[in-house]
């Protein structure tokens, strides 16, 4: 039997070991990450990650 498109994306997530996270944020926020991401021909999702690492190698984390 065929899988659906949501199964595949699903499968597919898990594979790459990618989880759906959703985030309320301000709308300056939202509008600095869309010019960085213009800016930078990064991704959203890229900029954040970056972010996030860049601030746990700060802390120690």
């Amino acid at each position: 039997m065929a899988m659906t498109k949501k199964e595949i994306q699903e499968r597919s997530d898990l594979k790459r070991g990618v989880k759906l996270k959703s985030f309320k944020l301000h709308s300056s926020v939202i509008e600095l990450l869309e010019q960085l991401s213009s800016k930078t021909g990064k991704s959203q999702t890229e900029l954040v990650s970056d972010g996030v690492r860049y601030l746990a190698g700060k802390y120690g984390v």
